[in-house]
């Protein structure tokens, strides 16, 4: 631990710097206000002892300086040393002290045993500041891992339906505010409840968890997002998107997937398809965001009668269109 001393008295500096060094702490003596604050900066002490009168810089303002000169979250106690004459009001002095940013003061002439006594009051302070400080940075940390898993798909590793609806609304807000056109694909991958019955349930959850990762390589834009949206189903919010962008990317999707020739006895083309459902629009203030949803489902429900393995679109919201 490291206390500056600013005193411009040498004898007093001398004696104080002493009296610190005998009680385990280093001294970093100062004799003038200008030195005491490039030391400040320089050297970052634990404990700032502090002379209230100074004849090139008051105390008070030294204090003043050096609160402003603390990095943001940081704390630096400040012990005003005060010497008290018949003229001066003892309980107006500590006022100006704490107004001035001094945690706490001595009175001159300084007892060794009060000095020890206020540095090792501080010391608990500093330490129990810090103890609470990481605790405070653990448990941000804690909380920040929580907010995370539960936006994840607990097998797939993507965002869940929760996190894609919050992830929804924020950009359906975004995209009215800009007046831009947003887009959703919906995924359905054909045949699935089979694939399971023929192949087990292991050899299903390892094919979604393939298949989740194949999906999220197809978009490469840090806006974009993925989520399960349940069961074999998922889900992408394009913002920004137009309806033929996001035709574009689901057809991506599907061929990535159909690439992948993941064997399925039970389908016609023998190996794991996808069919997709595409719906755009404007976000406007009349429009809820579930309505988009509600388009992509409906094209996709189109994709699937029409014969899977495919991508159906509509540009609506309204779903008697």
């Amino acid at each position: 631990m490291k206390a500056l001393v600013i005193a411009d008295n040498k004898a007093t500096l001398q004696l104080l710097c002493e009296q610190i060094r005998t009680i385990g702490i280093t001294p970093i003596p100062a004799e003038t206000s200008a030195i005491g604050i490039d030391l400040f900066q320089t050297e970052r002490p634990d404990l700032v002892l502090l002379d209230v009168i100074m004849p090139d810089l008051g105390g008070y303002e030294v204090a003043r300086q050096i609160r402003q000169l603390e990095p943001p979250g940081s704390w630096t106690p400040v012990i005003f040393m005060i010497s008290l004459n018949k003229d001066k009001d003892k309980d107006k002095e500590i006022e100006m002290s704490i107004a001035a940013g001094g945690d706490d003061f001595l009175l001159k002439p300084i007892s060794e045993v009060i000095l020890s006594a206020k540095i090792r009051s501080m010391q608990r302070t500093i330490q129990m500041r810090q103890y609470l400080l990481a605790l405070t940075r653990k448990l941000d940390t804690a909380n920040q891992e929580l907010k995370r898993l539960t936006s994840l798909d607990g097998l797939t590793g993507i965002a869940n339906r929760r996190h894609f609806g919050e992830v929804l609304l924020r950009e359906w807000r975004r995209a009215m505010r800009q007046g831009e056109e947003l887009s959703i694909v919906m995924c359905d991958i054909d045949f699935f409840k089979l694939y399971n019955d023929t192949y087990g349930p292991q050899s299903g959850d390892e094919r979604l968890c393939q298949l989740a990762q194949t999906l999220t390589g197809t978009m490469d834009r840090g806006g974009d997002l993925l989520a399960r949206y349940g069961g074999e189903e998922f889900v992408a919010v394009l913002p920004g998107t137009t309806l033929n962008g996001a035709r574009f990317v689901a057809e991506q999707m599907r061929q990535a997937i159909s690439q992948l020739a993941i064997e399925h006895s039970g389908t016609p083309l023998a190996h794991l398809t996808a069919s997709f459902g595409v719906a755009s629009a404007v976000a406007m203030p009349e429009t809820d965001p579930q309505d988009i949803v509600a388009a992509a489902e409906l094209a996709l429900l189109k994709a699937k009668r029409e014969g899977r393995n495919r991508v159906c679109e509509t540009s609506s919201l309204d779903p008697r269109d």
